[in-house]
């Protein structure tokens, strides 16, 4: 029963992750790049406040809650369950040293202006997004695929 409900609590958690990561890269980050440059820097500074909290959070209990019942299972489960959140943790790194510090850029770029090689700037955000984005879905496909295994009776 506990295995369950950790389950189910990482599938929540990862598939919200894996979720607003998914809309981000499919939504957000066009729109981004079909505004003018200080529509997009004011919209994306004002995002990452909104995000800090959330993403974070998501992000912490994905890892947690998959780690957790990797520890508490056994097979291959566990490893579907320790690959899920090790890649939650990827997602985690991605963002905490690749779209953080270029997050911290654009704020201030929406206060001044974006310096010369801001598109190369922004493309590097780009792909650090597309990289934890990815990382979130597998993390949720391997916890489907864990939900959807077939119990094992010991």
């Amino acid at each position: 029963m506990r295995t369950r409900l950790l389950l189910g609590l990482a599938l929540l958690s990862t598939g919200l992750l894996a979720g607003a990561f998914g809309y981000g890269a499919a939504n957000l980050v066009p729109t981004f790049n079909a505004v003018p440059l200080d529509i997009r820097l004011s919209f994306h500074t004002e995002l990452m406040k909104m995000n800090g909290i959330t993403m974070q959070a998501a992000m912490g209990i994905s890892i947690v809650s998959s780690l957790t019942l990797a520890a508490l299972t056994h097979g291959r489960t566990r490893l579907l369950a320790g690959g899920a959140g090790l890649l939650a943790l990827t997602s985690l790194l991605v963002t905490r040293f690749g779209n953080v510090p270029i997050n911290s850029r654009i704020k201030e770029w929406a206060h001044a202006s974006a310096p010369a090689d801001h598109t190369e700037i922004l493309r590097h955000w780009e792909t650090y997004n597309d990289i934890r984005t990815v990382a979130a879905v597998l993390a949720f496909a391997l916890l489907i695929s864990t939900a959807l295994r077939p119990p094992t009776h010991t």
